[in-house]
């Protein structure tokens, strides 16, 4: 994921991949990763930022809606509303870490498809 902007050129290097099978929802971080996840497990609670990559460039270029699609709630830009269509598809959600396996971490509460890249975590303090 490249994208140019006025200081220069800007990349965004996915760290691993969500996967969900049926209500088991797994991050994997990618090996070059693995020492980034030192101690990770001492927290209970995490902030996952994943890229939403099945967002079409049609959709990315909305930019204002209703909240939840409700039409009977103002109309908002993308920046004061949680949507998905945005100009860069970044979405973020707090999950409980359930446990850490190796490079995977087990989570509840990730609201990212499977195949999502993950391109950040951080704790929640």
């Amino acid at each position: 994921m490249k994208a140019k902007s006025d200081g220069g050129p800007l990349e965004i290097r996915p760290i691993g991949l969500v996967h969900c099978a049926g209500e088991e929802q797994a991050i994997e971080i990618f090996p070059d990763y693995a020492e980034a996840l030192l101690r990770i497990d001492q927290a209970a609670e995490l902030q996952v930022l994943y890229w939403m990559h099945r967002l079409s460039e049609a959709e990315r270029g909305i930019l204002s809606g209703h909240p939840r699609g409700d039409r009977s709630k103002p109309h908002r830009g993308v920046f004061a509303l949680r949507s998905p269509m945005r100009p860069n598809p970044i979405g973020s959600t707090t999950v409980r870490l359930l446990r850490r396996e190796g490079n995977t971490l087990l989570v509840s509460g990730l609201d990212a498809i499977d195949g999502s890249p993950v391109i950040d975590i951080k704790i929640v303090s």
